[in-house]
């Protein structure tokens, strides 16, 4: 590993005008990293009239600030359009859902309800002023620091992977009469799974109050609407790992986006074909491969701070940290367990009750996952494929249809017949 100097002292700025909050955030900050520049304000203008001088590298601000409130303070930093922009943590004592909506635009870094739950806010702060002090800058490696270490730490901090699509390009074809079209916008996105499974997370944020869990990109869409839906996705697009530049990390990518697609377009056909929910089962399938995809994007951090990594790191990274980062951020983007259960499917089911929606999506990774030298004759076999009632003929064809593969078990000769040879002997 190559060695790396910690960089600047990191301006940190706590706005809040409760004593007992302001003391315990000063703690928290020194406690996670000493040497900080800390400013204390007490109300939004004095913490206005101190970024006019100076900007931070964090900010930590009250909803609730007196004279000007924590959300025009957000909205006026967003307006400065920095890159990187500058992390925000807005905290508040309301959580209705109205309130978190109206957030979500200016993209803060954290939206935090009170009272606060510390080992968290320690963990995002970790992350900031330790593993990045200074936002989308090559972050620092501690002296000492191992790949295996990093990745553990990282496991329950990070929010991205690779984008699969151009975001910018993607938005524009989307835009009708001057406004985003959520219908143009979902086909433009629909392929991505890191960008599908974050709006899913915003969507339902959204809308608790209607008590039914969205679970799918459409739905999203009708909830967030296509400018609020633009926003969150234009944001997606500045964090560090959204593009590739590392060739080996990027060709692994590749294929994990094609088993993704590839999964995801043999469960929506298998739920067509069996009347279940379509599009819920391409959504499941899509999403197999975000832990795959959060790893990978970790791995580029890794190399972006001065670490060395060949492609045995590469794989064994992969087999041994891919599923705790998926469910790590299935569980923090809080996606509706039903879902959850259908992508977990895709590797496994349970051996209780399982629904056909569970047997399609384990029948389609097994499909997704054959070589080119493989039949799909073995799966009739499987318990999915039985219970699901599945012909040879239909797997053969659906193999063709998605990934241009001729069944080998096609391609055999057949048997000559006895009646067809001249030199076999009769037996009369």
């Amino acid at each position: 590993m190559t060695a790396v100097d910690l960089p600047a002292v990191p301006r940190v700025l706590i706005a809040e005008s409760d004593p007992r909050v302001r003391e315990t955030l000063s703690e928290l900050l020194l406690s996670v990293r000493a040497d900080i520049d800390l400013e204390i304000c007490t109300d939004g203008k004095q913490a206005a009239e101190w970024m006019k001088k100076q900007l931070p590298d964090l900010v930590i601000a009250a909803r609730e600030l007196p004279v000007i409130d924590g959300l025009s303070l957000l909205r006026g930093v967003r307006g400065l359009q920095r890159k990187p922009v500058i992390p925000f943590i807005l905290i508040s004592n309301r959580s209705d859902s109205a309130s978190v909506r109206e957030a979500v635009p200016l993209a803060p870094t954290a939206y935090l309800t009170k009272p606060l739950n510390t080992e968290g806010l320690r963990q995002r702060l970790e992350r900031l002023l330790l593993v990045c002090p200074v936002p989308n800058a090559v972050p620092a490696l501690i002296p000492g620091m191992t790949l295996a270490r990093f990745l553990e730490q990282r496991r329950d901090t990070t929010d991205g992977a690779p984008l699969f699509v151009d975001v910018a390009t993607a938005i524009k074809l989307s835009k009708g009469a001057a406004r985003v079209d959520p219908t143009l916008l979902e086909q433009e996105l629909r392929n991505d799974p890191h960008i599908t499974a974050v709006l899913i997370a915003a969507a339902n944020s959204a809308a608790q109050h209607l008590g039914t869990p969205v679970q799918t990109l459409p739905a999203a869409l009708a909830v967030l609407g296509g400018a609020q839906s633009a926003d969150i996705v234009s944001s997606l697009e500045k964090k560090r790992t959204s593009v590739l530049t590392n060739g080996a990390l990027l060709a692994k990518a590749s294929e994990l986006w094609t088993l993704s697609q590839r999964t995801a377009e043999y469960g929506r056909t298998l739920a067509r074909m069996l009347e279940v929910d379509a599009e819920r089962c391409f959504c499941a399938g899509l999403l197999q491969t975000l832990g795959d995809l959060a790893v990978v994007g970790c791995l580029q951090e890794w190399l972006q701070a001065g670490g060395e990594l060949d492609d045995e790191q590469i794989r064994q990274s992969l087999e041994q940290y891919s599923a705790a980062f998926g469910s790590a951020l299935r569980t923090r983007w809080r996606l509706p367990f039903e879902l959850r259960e259908l992508i977990a499917a895709v590797y496994q089911y349970n051996t209780g009750v399982y629904t056909r929606e569970v047997l399609v999506m384990n029948l389609a990774g097994q499909m997704a996952r054959l070589g080119n030298d493989d039949s799909v004759t073995p799966l009739l076999k499987t318990k999915p494929a039985r219970l699901l009632k599945m012909n040879v003929a239909d797997l053969q064809r659906l193999r063709k249809k998605f990934t241009g593969v001729t069944d080998p078990a096609l391609l055999a000769p057949e048997p000559e017949s006895v009646e067809d040879d001249p030199e076999k002997p009769s037996q009369g």
